[in-house]
């Protein structure tokens, strides 16, 4: 018992090291997914039949191949053959980004089509375009409703970036692992690496839990 505590005591300051690393992978990878994601929403719902098809093949190929094998495929092959040299931490959030675009897509797609068709036409009706319509009236609802979804999809990023250790990131898990290794203290270690990704769940969706009280919609949001 004592071994394990001074283990976790010494490793302690090294895993939260780790987690900055692992806040920028999550950080990156939502931003990228949330910009992809609304482009993907858009083309889906409003786009045409080719644009709608496309969307739905990106999304069917990130959401059925495994994270660990897209990894892999991305870092070790097609950016090897195009010989684009990029560090293990920029695949990383690259990878995890286009996955989470998947699944946000499909969250913002949700939204739009929750909202009552008549506001489009009626921006029309005040001489907007399609896309300012879609821009500056149908978007900033749909985001707002959007974050219910969004904080889940944070939740699922976040377990998802423990397998970037394959690459060599050293993020939480990756620095729970070596230590472990080196002191054979696996399970206190794995513990407290346990522990922190549930700190950082925490932190995180109470965050955007408190953004969506500030952004609610009356009407729209229970």
């Amino acid at each position: 018992m004592t071994e394990s505590l001074i283990a976790i005591y010494e490793a302690l300051p090294y895993l939260i090291q780790g987690s900055f690393v692992t806040i920028g992978l999550i950080c990156g990878a939502m931003a990228l997914g949330l910009s992809v994601g609304i482009l993907l929403a858009v083309g889906q719902v409003y786009g045409h039949p080719l644009v709608r098809f496309l969307v739905r093949a990106y999304v069917w190929f990130f959401r059925g191949v495994p994270l660990l094998v897209l990894l892999f495929l991305f870092y070790f092959g097609l950016f090897t053959v195009l010989h684009i040299n990029l560090p293990a931490f920029t695949v990383a959030i690259i990878v995890l980004g286009l996955i989470s675009a998947a699944y946000q897509s499909q969250i913002f797609r949700g939204a739009i089509l929750s909202l009552p068709e008549g506001q489009l036409k009626a921006a029309r009706a005040l001489g907007m375009s399609d896309k300012k319509s879609i821009l500056f009236v149908i978007l900033p609802q749909a985001l707002r409703l959007s974050i219910p979804g969004w904080s889940n999809e944070y939740s699922i990023v976040l377990k998802d970036s423990a397998v970037a250790y394959a690459l060599g990131v050293m993020e939480i898990m990756a620095r729970a692992h070596f230590v472990a290794s080196r002191t054979y203290e696996h399970l206190p270690l794995y513990f407290t690496a346990g522990v922190i990704f549930l700190i950082l769940t925490y932190l995180g969706t109470r965050g955007l839990r408190i953004l969506e009280e500030k952004v609610r919609i009356p009407g729209y949001a229970g």
